[in-house]
Parts: C-alpha cells; structure tokens; sequence
C-alpha cells in the first residue's frame, strides 16, 4: 500500500500578522484557526494519512502555509526560496523534517525566487505560476533539477492571484478546477472544469476518489459529488482571511 505522510505545522499565535498581497486585512481568530487546523488534521487521518507535524514556527506568521517551503517530485524535495523575505526563516524546521523521512534534497538558489504554492503537479507535468513570489530564474532551476526525474516544467504567468494554487487545482483524471476571473489563460491546461466558486478551485487530492474542500465551496462540492468523487469539507475561514487554501496547509508526500 502507497505510503500516505503528510507535514503540517501548527499556526503561530502571529498568524493574523500574516502577509496579504490581494485581499484588506480582516480581522483573524487565532484559537479558532487553531481548532481549524486541529479539523484539516483530522481528516487527513480519516483518510489514512499520517501527519507529521514540524517544529513550530512562532516567529513566523505565515508559517502554518507549510507548502510554500518545498516542492517534492519522486524522492526529491526542492526546498523553495521564498520571494517574500520575511518567510525564508519557515524552510529550516521543514528541511529538517524532509531530510528525516530520507528524501533527497535540493535548493532553489539567489536570484532565483519560489513558492511551493506556485507548483502544480499531474503527471510528469509541472505547471509552476511566474508572479509576485516566484520569478522566471526559480522556475528555470526547478525544471533544471526535475528534468533528470522525467518531469516537464510548463511556467503560467500569475497576475491576479497569490500563487497559482489559489487559482487551479487538478482533479485526479487531470482536469484542472478554475474559476473565471483567477488566470488569465486556462488553455495551458489540456483539460479544465470550471467551478462557481472561487474558493472551489482548490483540492486536496487524499485518495482514489476522495477529495478535500473548504466548507466555503459548497456549490463546487456538490459539483464534483456528482461527478462520483467522495468530497469532505472542512472549514478553513480563518486562514483563507490571509489568502490561504486547503492545499496550503500541508506537504503530502506519496511514497519514499
């Protein structure tokens, strides 16, 4: 059986100092966001994984948003480069963690800028967003370092979203979740499915047919429900204040 981890780490009681790039500040329940998380845990275990929670951030804000710190293809994890300064103090704890469950390691290196949020994988197909944190010498190393691995690296500009995975998403036959208004050219993707709520593009693919969604999609939830998929719902609230989504929330690692 697939070997299902994921790494996790708590929110800091900063959380609501959190970066914001498209959204007004809103006010942020930290113990709330706490239970939140506490829920997003819980139903990775129903579905069989196990999660590993990596050392606490405290100084970090942002650093319960545990994807952007690496991108893991095979049994490799590229630890990122953030291009928001302040969050380069997230990677050690995760690298820590990474190396521990012996995957091998690789850096995104100056000038080069990437978030993990900026990478969408399906197949040996690598859609990486170009925007505000990651910039194009960050997506020229990663497909330097995942093309011996048989990986194709395809760059998407990003201009009215964080990071590309707070627009798409795939779905496990390949068609990827988008909501109008969020990219500017779905057609780089061989096979799209538009959802009628923003918040609805992003998933968590757990396994076979079962995915995760935020409580704030239900429109979508039911979308895909009926197209035979097994979907749970958690709310996130707290965290999609601070531009976050379901997908953000954890590293899920197959294999190794």
């Amino acid at each position: 059986m697939l070997q299902q981890r994921a790494l996790v780490r708590r929110p800091s009681a900063r959380l609501a100092e959190g970066l914001l790039t498209h959204l007004e500040r809103q006010p942020v329940d930290v113990p709330w966001a706490v239970e939140q998380w506490n829920d997003y845990r819980q139903v990775l275990h129903d579905h069989g994984w196990e999660t590993i929670e990596v050392p606490a951030a405290d100084e970090c804000p942002d650093g319960v948003f545990i994807e952007d710190t690496m991108v893991v293809y095979g049994d490799m994890a590229v630890i990122s480069r953030p291009g928001a300064v302040e969050r380069r103090l997230e990677l050690p704890g995760a690298e820590v963690a990474v190396r521990a469950l012996g995957y091998r390691l690789a850096r995104i290196t100056e000038p080069g800028t990437l978030d993990g949020g900026d990478v969408l994988k399906h197949g040996n197909t690598v859609w990486v967003g170009v925007g505000g944190r990651t910039n194009a010498a960050g997506v020229e190393q990663l497909a330097d370092l995942l093309r011996p691995l048989g990986a194709e690296v395809v760059p998407v500009p990003v201009e009215k979203v964080l990071h590309l995975k707070s627009a798409v998403t795939a779905l496990p036959d390949g068609a990827v979740l988008f909501h109008p208004g969020t990219i500017d050219d779905p057609s780089v993707f061989p096979s799209v499915l538009e959802v009628p709520e923003p918040e609805g593009a992003h998933v968590v693919l757990l396994n076979g047919n079962r995915l995760l969604i935020a409580a704030s999609a239900p429109r979508t939830a039911e979308l895909l429900s009926q197209r035979g998929y097994d979907v749970s719902s958690v709310d996130i609230s707290e965290f999609e204040k601070l531009e976050g989504c379901v997908t953000c929330l954890s590293v899920r690692l197959r294999g190794v």
